[in-house]
């Protein structure tokens, strides 16, 4: 073998050590796992795809860029923890405590955050798509920029979240708590929200093209410069709404939606009067 060839190998091996410095590999049980990773305070970085994490508890930790690819975070309890950039695509994380955590720009398609607490969490820039986030508690939550396209989030409870600048295509927020919400300049096409508690939410800006606003309560929502297209407003409540500015309003899809004197409503729209 010459001496480039030599060279180029051992340059090679160097590399994959590096990189195999940057990111661990963890042995031993995932019981020892989690005591190392206990006492250390996280494991950036690290490889755990499919590690058995359920109940795993300590606060503060960093998990930024850690692989956690398909592990078993259930019921796990990790509060204002660091997972920016992880990768949680698929991660079963039913019920577990991430209030106050960070997951910005995490890769997080189809990850199960059923039942879990993200209240005040920041997952601004993450992709969510497909993600499961039924009944979920997200109030004070930051999804601004994330892409949840498709994604469920049934019953989540989120007063005071920000979706600002998000995509959620073709998502279910089906009896969502939304109160004083911010979807400013999101995109919502598509989106179901069905018996949504939206009162004095944001949706200034938004495309909201195709939503399904039924039985939704969007009383003193800000509605302002949005666009209407194809949506159905059917059993709607706009007391007290801002439509200003609205695009793309079909009245023949404006069935039985309610406001009052305050409702502010582009020209040709008519709504009849909400009672008591």
């Amino acid at each position: 073998m010459n001496m480039v060839c030599k060279g180029i190998l051992a340059g090679a091996s160097g590399l994959a050590a590096l990189f195999l410095t940057q990111m661990p590999v963890w042995a031993g049980s995932d019981a020892e796992r989690i005591a190392e990773m206990q006492k250390t305070g996280g494991c950036p970085r690290c490889d755990l795809r499919l590690a058995e994490l359920r109940f795993m508890n300590f606060e503060g930790g960093d998990f930024s860029r850690a692989n956690l690819r398909e592990a078993d975070m259930k019921e796990a309890v990790l509060p204002q923890t660091n997972f920016m950039r992880a990768d949680f695509r698929r991660t079963e994380a039913e019920r577990a405590d991430f209030r106050g955590s960070d997951f910005s720009d995490a890769s997080m398609r189809s990850v199960d955050l059923e039942k879990a607490s993200l209240r005040d969490a920041t997952l601004a820039g993450a992709d969510l798509r497909d993600a499961d986030l039924n009944a979920s508690i997200i109030a004070g939550a930051v999804f601004d920029g994330a892409d949840l396209r498709h994604a469920m989030l049934v019953r989540a409870v989120g007063p005071g979240s920000s979706f600002a600048g998000a995509k959620l295509d073709g998502a279910n927020l089906e009896r969502i708590d939304l109160q004083n919400a911010s979807f400013k300049n999101a995109r919502l096409r598509d989106a179901k929200l069905d018996r949504a508690r939206a009162v004095n939410a944001d949706f200034s800006g938004a495309d909201l093209s195709g939503v399904r606003f039924v039985s939704a309560d969007l009383s003193g929502a800000n509605l302002t410069n949005t666009d209407f297209e194809g949506a159905l407003l059917r059993n709607t409540r706009l007391v007290g709404a801002d439509l200003t500015g609205a695009a793309n309003l079909d009245q023949d899809r404006i069935l039985n939606a309610c406001g009052d004197d305050t409702t502010k409503l582009p020209r040709g729209i008519t709504l009849m009067t909400c009672s008591e």
